[in-house]
């Protein structure tokens, strides 16, 4: 199911980002009701905002497109450093209700992850699946895109809840948990 979201990401975004805008121009919401909403969506699934509902997100990944490794992508990320929701949601990628798991025990390192995360194409230090890197889902910059996800072929990255203690997955088998890969 998470696939499929994933896969049509951009339409729902767009129907999402639409209703806001009329909510707004025929004011039955207010600008610090979207603000609000916003940020504490930051608390259950992190920043998922940005790339899910955000109007003026929509607008700049049409202009920018979504090539994960292009300069495009850099230039969305200095869009998002004037946002409030994106700061505060972005503080809270690391203690949201929702994160990105990774079942070690499915995962065949084969990389397609992380070449599709805009996050661990720009920072070396982060992947989904390297045993000494850090998670790019706890990342200030992630925006739950889920492409990841998406493009897993044996759908070891699923998102789920948080355990309590921040712990993400349980250890299998010797292999290391999420938690241990970043």
């Amino acid at each position: 199911m998470l696939k499929r979201l994933a896969k049509h990401r951009r339409t729902i975004q767009a129907v999402i980002a639409f209703l806001v805008v009329i909510l707004l121009w025929m004011h039955w919401i207010t600008l610090a009701e979207v603000l609000l909403f916003g940020s504490l969506s930051g608390i259950v699934a992190g920043k998922v905002f940005c790339r899910w509902a955000c109007p003026m997100g929509f607008i700049i990944e049409s202009m920018l497109g979504t090539d994960p490794r292009g300069r495009q992508q850099q230039l969305y990320m200095y869009y998002k450093m004037g946002c409030p929701i994106a700061w505060v949601s972005g503080l809270l990628n690391r203690l949201s209700l929702f994160t990105l798991k990774n079942d070690v025990s499915k995962c065949t390192s084969c990389g397609a992850c992380d070449k599709m995360c805009y996050i661990a194409t720009f920072d070396k230090d982060r992947s989904h699946f390297r045993p000494a890197a850090k998670a790019p889902g706890n990342a200030y910059s992630c925006s739950r895109c889920l492409e990841c996800v998406r493009v897993c072929p044996t759908k070891s990255l699923t998102v789920g809840l948080r355990l309590p203690g921040g712990r993400r997955a349980e250890k299998k088998e010797g292999a290391p948990t999420s938690d241990e890969l970043g």
